[in-house]
């Protein structure tokens, strides 16, 4: 039984599928299958092919998008008028726009920027709002807590003032008057006997 397991085993593994495209120099895909243009175009293509290195055979669908909204002849153009290295970003602007034309005609991609573009709007008024709304609450609370401590002071002040009130009162009942020696004080039980 295990060597028919085996025997299954070591067969899946000769029988490996074939390796994606892989990039020749220059940049472009060797060419194992057509790419999505040239098989959409139902043409031959070629190892020079410019639509090869950016509309890959998985992905039929966005040359399709890219063809119906700017036509296969004016991509072609585009892309052979830029540099290699403007290219990819090119076709990835082309797509975007494509794809986008084809949810919203009227609009494109100019409607989901004046959408983003409001919300944009909207989130900086709240924002400016919430920060307006931060700044009232901080001097209202500085300004509690600046009545606290003035509150606080205050009560200080009366507490030393009281302090210094009963120490003087103590001390002038604990000291004899200076002024009329031990007369003023027998005087003063003399007027109470």
């Amino acid at each position: 039984m295990e060597s028919v397991v085996l025997k299954s085993i070591s067969s899946r593994q000769t029988a490996l599928p074939a390796p994606p495209p892989t990039m020749a120099s220059g940049g472009q895909a060797a060419i194992s299958s057509p790419c999505a243009g040239c098989k959409f175009l139902r043409r031959k293509c070629q190892a020079d092919c410019i639509f090869a290195p950016y509309f890959p055979p998985e992905q039929p669908q966005k040359f399709v998008n890219v063809h119906r909204v700017f036509g296969a002849s004016n991509v072609s153009k585009i892309l052979s008028e830029l540099s290699p290295f403007q290219r990819e970003d090119a076709v990835n602007s082309l797509a975007y726009e494509a794809e986008m034309r084809l949810r919203d005609p009227v609009s494109g991609c100019v409607g989901i920027i004046t959408v983003l573009q409001r919300r944009l709007h909207q989130l900086q008024i709240d924002l400016f709002r919430a920060q307006s709304e931060l700044v009232k609450y901080q001097s209202v609370a500085e300004g509690i807590e600046m009545e606290q401590l003035q509150r606080h002071h205050h009560q200080q002040q009366k507490m030393m003032m009281m302090r210094g009130y009963t120490a003087e009162m103590v001390g002038s009942f604990a000291r004899p008057s200076i002024a009329g020696g031990d007369d003023h004080h027998h005087n003063t039980l003399g007027a109470i006997s």
